[in-house]
């Protein structure tokens, strides 16, 4: 079975998208306030999606800075040293 891949301007683009539709839904969420449940729940929706894009962004952050710094990240689960 082949595994498919994003392109790479998609694949960088994924958290930004979630953080726009999530500030989206939030704004939407805020202007239908007076929709009670519907408002809550759009609003919730957006919230996930910002967190989640959040996420994403600083765990590639942090995992392409591992990787400059120490070459090899997965090397740092060897415990033969010890």
């Amino acid at each position: 079975m082949e595994r498919r891949h994003l392109s790479r301007p998609l694949y960088e683009g994924l958290p930004w998208l979630y953080m726009a539709f999530g500030l989206g839904a939030l704004a939407v969420s805020y202007l239908l306030a007076a929709h009670g449940a519907l408002s809550h729940a759009i609003g919730l929706v957006g919230l996930a999606a910002l967190v989640y894009g959040i996420v994403v962004f600083l765990r590639r952050r942090d995992y392409r800075a591992l990787s400059r710094e120490y070459g090899n990240p997965d090397s740092l689960n060897d415990h033969d040293s010890i």
